[in-house]
């Protein structure tokens, strides 16, 4: 079945938040163009966060829509919709109307992102289930790759087009957004293409239609005809189901139906046994998440800071800390934005830490066949750690590249090694529930942590990189607690 695998597209997930880290300081300069204010970009933690606030707002909705209407044309409508708001920030006048295109498109990209990753799982065998999501994250990080470079050949530029004798006016920041509102339309479109996921509806009860889904997979696979395929008759999984953990989901529904069953369909989440797993996935991704993006989202601010450092020093480095006091609010009155955009080094040095990510999960997809899930995700917690707290010691611009790029990419691989955990552990008729409650919980310490840093930078250097390694080290602690998954198959 890994052949679906290629069918896919990615990035409509990876680019919805990484864009505004870009954009912001871009904004700065055609400010004459939007509405007054006396910013300090670089320290402008809330509007990073808008995406994860509609996230926030709509994992419990889209998660209960996904597992009890199924899974693919709800992903194609998403896609679709959240294309729609980000080609309309595209064309933002102002700085509200590009945040609240933001937060509506993180209200719609949180469903599709949560059931992406059931729908692959649901597709595979334990015996790739583990591999496919770590490419699954490859593929998040080559977005990442290709997000800065396609921000350092088009922000810099001073483009400006006026429409409608005035009414539109757009900036190079309006293309870099425009162009990343193809991302997730194009994945709508390859959605469209793509059969709905057997096991969801086996769980429905609709075994007929789940059974000429895996006889077209196995053939497009063995190229053999469909009437060979070996299996020809699928359990009753609405009978197993409703006596192993007490959900109740009646054969064959009705939407209408499945929508009144949904409250009884999610009621084991919060009992026992399931309770007591959600609270502690919950908890670990929620460290996980939270830890990486307190610094992954910063981390072009930290190129930025050393840049400016070199350009006022006469090329000179230092200890990062002494670099990032240019990230420290000054206290002026002046309302003037001042932006360095001779800064290719920012956008190539974020290059080299996706590019070193996109490696580690070439090497991840091996080692998670050999040490398993649990034992990768306690390793890359613990190890990501050390490296957070070696930062504040870094010397220069090398080192802190090297040891930005190991964090990012250690923690990237613990988010996607915790959502290949979470799949194992829940059955079909709670999973992208489950997941997308969880990524709720993750974002919200994200953006709890992103408007943390700034308050943590003015305390010193220190605090950030001891608090960011203290919480991706308590994840891994946790993970200890976690049950065995390995080669087990999905319930």
């Amino acid at each position: 079945m890994s052949s679906l695998l290629y069918h896919k597209c990615n990035w409509g997930n990876q680019t919805d938040s990484d864009e505004i880290t870009l954009i912001y300081s871009r904004m700065c300069l055609d400010e004459t163009n939007m509405e007054k204010e006396n910013s300090v970009f670089v320290l402008d933690g809330p509007r990073k966060s808008d995406s994860k606030r509609g996230m926030i707002s709509s994992g419990m909705i889209w998660g209960f829509l996904f597992d009890t209407l199924g899974r693919k044309k709800l992903m194609v409508y998403g896609y679709f919709f959240n294309a729609f708001f980000v080609f309309g920030s595209a064309f933002s006048q102002s700085k509200l109307q590009l945040m609240i295109c933001k937060f509506l498109g993180g209200v719609i990209i949180n469903g599709p992102f949560a059931a992406m990753a059931t729908y692959l799982a649901e597709f595979h065998s334990s015996k790739y289930r583990s591999m496919i999501q770590m490419i699954n994250g490859g593929l998040n990080s080559v977005a990442q790759l290709v997000l800065p470079l396609m921000a350092w050949g088009i922000l810099p530029l001073s483009w400006k087009w006026s429409l409608f004798n005035g009414f539109l006016e757009l900036h190079s920041w309006n293309l870099l957004l425009f162009i990343c509102g193809l991302s997730p339309f194009v994945s709508g479109i390859i959605y469209l293409f793509l059969p709905e996921s057997p096991k969801f509806l086996m769980s429905m009860g609709d075994n007929d239609k789940a059974l000429k889904i895996l006889q077209m997979v196995y053939s497009i696979n063995t190229g053999k005809p469909r009437e060979t395929f070996p299996i020809k008759k699928l359990v009753d999984e609405t009978k197993i189901n409703s006596n192993s953990y007490g959900g109740h989901v009646s054969a064959n529904r009705s939407k209408m139906q499945a929508l009144a069953e949904g409250y009884q369909q999610l009621k084991p989440l919060f009992r026992f046994p399931y309770v007591t797993k959600f609270l502690l996935v919950g908890f670990i991704q929620m460290l996980i998440i939270q830890s990486l993006n307190m610094l992954r989202l910063w981390i072009p601010q930290m190129f930025q800071a050393i840049e400016d450092y070199q350009m006022f020093n006469n090329g000179s480095s230092d200890s990062l800390c002494s670099m990032m006091e240019v990230l420290k609010p000054k206290n002026t009155t002046d309302q003037i934005c001042l932006t360095n955009v001779n800064n290719a080094s920012v956008y190539i040095n974020s290059s080299i830490v996706a590019l070193v990510s996109v490696s580690g999960y070439f090497v991840a997809v091996y080692i998670i066949r050999i040490l398993g899930k649990k034992k990768v995700l306690i390793m890359n917690t613990i190890l990501a750690a050390i490296v957070c707290c070696c930062l504040y010691f870094s010397q220069g611009t090398i080192p802190t590249i090297a040891l930005s790029s190991a964090f990012v990419g250690l923690g990237n691989m613990s988010g996607n090694v915790m959502l290949s955990i979470i799949v194992d552990l829940f059955p079909t008729t709670l999973r992208t529930f489950t997941v997308a409650i969880v990524m709720c919980w993750a974002r919200a310490g994200a953006m709890g942590g992103n408007l943390l840093v700034p308050t943590l930078l003015n305390w010193g250097c220190a605090p950030l990189f001891l608090v960011v390694g203290g919480f991706i080290a308590g994840a891994g602690f946790l993970g200890f607690l976690l049950p065995n998954t390995e080669n087990k198959p999905l319930i």
